[in-house]
């Protein structure tokens, strides 16, 4: 006849697996928003120590 799941242990495991998903998706989606970041701050970086260099600031 087969094996068969009970309501519980189908819902026990979509739980599991999704909580597995979920726990995977947010951790690449914490690194790659760390390198967007790290990417924006060390463009930012650069623009500013051009802008700096290459005009004194105006102090009015």
């Amino acid at each position: 006849m087969g094996k068969t799941f009970t309501l519980i242990q189908t819902v026990a495991t979509a739980a599991a697996f999704s909580a597995v998903s979920y726990w995977y998706g947010f951790m690449f989606g914490r690194e790659s928003a760390r390198k967007e970041l790290g990417d924006l701050i060390e463009s930012l970086r650069r623009d500013d120590s051009n802008s700096s260099s290459s005009s004194p600031p105006s102090h009015s």
